[in-house]
């Protein structure tokens, strides 16, 4: 039988998951064909994908941008229609043309069209960590109400979901799970004394010992807030309560996550550091394809360790697990709140230190509030960046 070609978006394609994910379909011409492309501001990049994998659209951020684009295009005699803003980022996500979405846009900004796919029903790879954070109750309720299905892209989440049964639907008592062991690599810090901790560099901070990632992923990998964010996209994807969810310090980022059984059983999905794993699994679900990914080699890696995390060194783990057990609106005021101290910190106007302490003062001094809608939850957003920008 003849295989349905996919039709693929991809929210932010020139990002690092976005080239990964165009680099999985470019291995698999038979099964996927790109639907549309969007990246903000990166024309040339976006130029050269629309080249190569031929979209019926690209979205940018600006009408500068589109402009910029249409020019390249139509110099190079492509036909890609050239759009811009986020109503056209929503149009594309829940396109009747579109099978699969890549929710990929890193931040607030990716929220309103992954909200939108999920809404029109379409199959959603989850790269986006902000849609579960800000706002988990709107899109788990999308996803209910239009029967979308949704595919976790953190190399952390679709482990624990290969571990999963497969029938699961969000009820862990029903299914014998006793709790979701993530991991952590532990940052590039997990050794150094932590009096020393308030003079580290930003050149420190970003030098990740095992992943390749962008200035803000990579602060959020030495405090461990991503860790934390993760906690909250586990308990809203998996349905598990945060008593449920621990976080094992893995430094060699082999096993990606386990889950554990009543009967004493622990499965874990073990892979190289690679993207493409989860990507090519969630792309073909329940299939397996091939992503490019060498398979591991456990002779050659020798030791696996785990450990339990220092909350002293890891500070932001904790407000993350207490942002979690306020529930409301408390995550994404801690969310939005550590994007401006990460952004203070790497701009070199506050120490590393100084990063869960402004967190931590945000959301003390902001009350939660109920998530009815995505303008309650940008209207959050705002007051608690705004918040950390005082203390600066």
């Amino acid at each position: 039988m003849q295989q349905k070609m996919q039709q693929i978006t991809i929210l932010g394609s020139t990002g690092s998951i976005g080239v990964s994910t165009l680099d999985v379909i470019a291995r698999h011409p038979d099964r996927y064909r790109v639907h549309a492309l969007t990246a903000q501001n990166r024309v040339a990049e976006l130029a050269a994908q629309c080249a190569q994998f031929l979209p019926d659209i690209a979205v940018v951020g600006t009408a500068e941008s589109a402009q910029k684009l249409q020019l390249i295009l139509r110099q190079q005699g492509l036909q890609t229609q050239v759009e811009y803003g986020e109503a056209a980022l929503c149009a594309v996500a829940s396109a009747a043309q579109c099978d699969c979405v890549m929710a990929a846009i890193v931040g607030a900004a990716g929220l309103a069209p992954t909200l939108a796919a999920a809404r029109a029903g379409k199959k959603v790879l989850l790269a986006n960590k902000e849609a579960l954070v800000m706002s988990g109750p709107l899109l788990m309720d999308a996803v209910a109400a239009s029967g979308a299905t949704l595919m976790p892209i953190d190399s952390e989440h679709n482990a624990i979901f290969q571990c999963m049964p497969h029938a699961y639907q969000r009820s862990p008592s029903q299914h014998g799970i006793e709790k979701i062991l993530l991991t952590a690599s532990g940052g590039p810090f997990l050794k150094r004394a932590v009096a020393t901790l308030d003079s580290v560099t930003c050149e420190e901070a970003i030098a990740h010992p095992k992943w390749v990632m962008g200035r803000k992923i990579s602060v959020d990998s030495a405090t461990m807030m991503n860790k934390g964010l993760e906690v909250i996209e586990a308990h809203w994807l998996f349905g598990v309560p945060a008593s449920q969810i621990e976080v094992v310090i893995h430094p060699q980022s082999v096993v990606h996550s386990m889950v554990s059984y009543v009967d004493g059983s622990v499965l874990a999905q073990l892979g190289n550091p690679d993207m493409r794993t989860p990507i090519a699994h969630a792309l073909a679900y329940p299939e397996r394809i091939s992503s490019g990914v060498a398979p591991i080699d456990l002779i050659q890696i020798a030791q696996l360790t785990f450990e339990r995390p220092d909350l002293q060194r890891f500070p932001c783990l904790k407000l993350a697990y207490d942002a979690l057990q306020a529930g409301g609106s408390a995550p994404a005021i801690m969310n939005a709140a550590n994007e401006i101290a990460v952004q203070a910190f790497l701009d070199r106007r506050i120490g590393f230190r100084v990063i869960d302490q402004l967190i931590a003062r945000v959301m003390d001094g902001l009350p939660s509030g109920p998530v009815t809608d995505i303008e309650s939850v940008f209207e959050q957003d705002r007051c608690a960046r705004d918040a950390a920008k005082s203390y600066i």
